[in-house]
């Protein structure tokens, strides 16, 4: 019998697999960490064209912040393929 957590994530709920088999969490999460980056980027962009430091430091922020998320999901994906 496979058991199921919920988790809740920023405003969605997600279910996980206790077991550790969420594929589809994953790639879902993939997709968001990349989403964080290229809002990072807009951002970073928009600053240093209008001339806001503040709004190109939270872009580049975002961006390292997704890069990080990317890099854990990465090790995650690693250690699976390790498992028998």
């Amino acid at each position: 019998m496979t058991r199921y957590g919920w988790l809740l994530l920023g405003r969605e709920w997600s279910v996980r697999s206790l077991k550790g088999k969420g594929t589809v969490v994953s790639t879902e999460d993939k997709a968001k960490n990349k989403g964080q980056e290229l809002k990072g980027k807009v951002k970073e962009t928009t600053g240093r064209a209008v001339g806001n430091e503040r709004l190109e430091a939270e872009g580049v922020a975002d961006q390292t912040a997704g890069n990080v998320k990317q890099a854990g999901e990465k090790v995650k994906d690693a250690a699976k393929n390790l498992k028998p």
